[in-house]
């Protein structure tokens, strides 16, 4: 190979180290400082850039993505002398890649060392109840307070969260005997106030059966005087129809009433359960022609109906019926069967 041949070679690696130093590709999501000279001139956005040759370079390659760094887990102590493990995470993006790349030096391990040290202020300024139930206010203040230290940095603080909260083991025994005891306490009053509701409830069932029990007696009684009332209508236009045909001097209807009630009030002696004999104080002779004297004024009242004219001329006026007189010998005794 001779000597053209060679020049020919170097120029052209020559070439091609020149053309790869020159033209830079900035891929999405990163960003690229360029120095001249060793100094900060701009910044470099995703996609092709040419540099002058031999007087600029690429200084720091900056992810301009948004990032999640981890927080160690450290001890700290509460207001209230507990100790408590604490750890978290913290969501971070550079917003400015020149003060990100040239005002702090390892940017991750500075905002690393930032959350741990005001994690520790914002929990040693807090009891231990608030720790554990008031996670959201220790993220809240920890990014207030990240997210200030940080902007000088050309870094936003977008979210930062507790992982875990380990309280010691004797507290964390007295946590689950006191959640004990409240959820037995929260267990008898649910039991009470099922009980009292359950006893309102049946009170409340009495005294609707009460009312419903006195409205029942309410109607009834109306009933029962309703139907008094009708009966003794009935019973008084009976007793009008029988004196207007006594008046027409009918003496059957006489008959037929006194018949009437004499039967009933034998029937009921008759009725008595403890009664064994039975005292007849009249003769039976009278009350068959009692009974002879009802089939009469009831055969007189069919033909009356069944005819369709007038009603015979009435008969004429006779005096009523002695009363039966007193027997001459005492009355017989007609035994009953049991």
């Amino acid at each position: 190979m001779d000597l053209s041949n060679i020049f020919v070679l170097v120029l052209v690696a020559f070439a091609i180290v020149l053309l790869f130093s020159v033209v830079k590709i900035v891929p999405q999501g990163r960003e690229f400082t360029v120095e001249r000279f060793g100094k900060y001139t701009k910044t470099l956005a995703p996609g092709i850039h040419i540099l002058t040759p031999f007087v600029e370079r690429i200084g720091r390659r900056m992810n301009m993505m948004e990032q999640v760094l981890d927080v160690p887990t450290q001890e700290v102590i509460t207001k209230d002398n507990a100790m408590v493990k604490v750890d978290g995470i913290v969501f971070i993006q550079v917003m400015d890649a020149a003060r990100a790349a040239y005002r702090v030096d390892d940017l991750p391990y500075a905002i690393s060392q930032l959350c741990m040290t005001n994690l520790r202020t914002v929990v040693g300024s807090m009891e231990l109840d608030e720790v554990l139930s008031q996670r959201d206010a220790i993220n809240t203040r920890l990014l207030h307070v990240i997210d200030a230290a940080t902007e000088p940095w050309g870094v936003k603080a977008n979210r930062i969260e507790i992982k875990d909260l380990t309280p010691p083991t004797d507290i964390t025994n007295a946590m689950a005997r006191q959640m004990k005891a409240e959820r037995e306490r929260r267990a008898v009053i649910t039991e009470a106030d099922g009980e009292k509701q359950a006893a309102i409830a049946r009170a409340e069932g009495a005294k609707q059966a009460a009312i419903l029990e006195a409205e029942g007696r309410k109607e009834a009684a109306f009933r029962d005087a309703e139907a008094r009332e009708r009966e003794a209508e009935a019973e008084a236009r009976a007793t009008a129809m029988v004196s207007e045909a006594i008046a027409r001097g009918d003496v059957n209807a006489i008959n037929y009433f006194v018949a009437q009630k004499y039967v009933e009030a034998f029937a009921e002696l008759a009725r008595s359960p403890q009664q064994k004999t039975v005292i007849v104080p009249a003769e039976m002779g009278a009350l068959v022609g009692t009974i002879a004297g009802v089939g009469e004024l009831v055969n007189l009242a069919g033909r009356q109906q069944s005819g369709g004219g007038s009603p015979p001329p009435p008969a004429p006026r006779t005096a009523p019926p002695q009363p039966p007189r007193p027997p001459r010998r005492p009355a017989g005794s007609v035994p009953l069967t049991e």
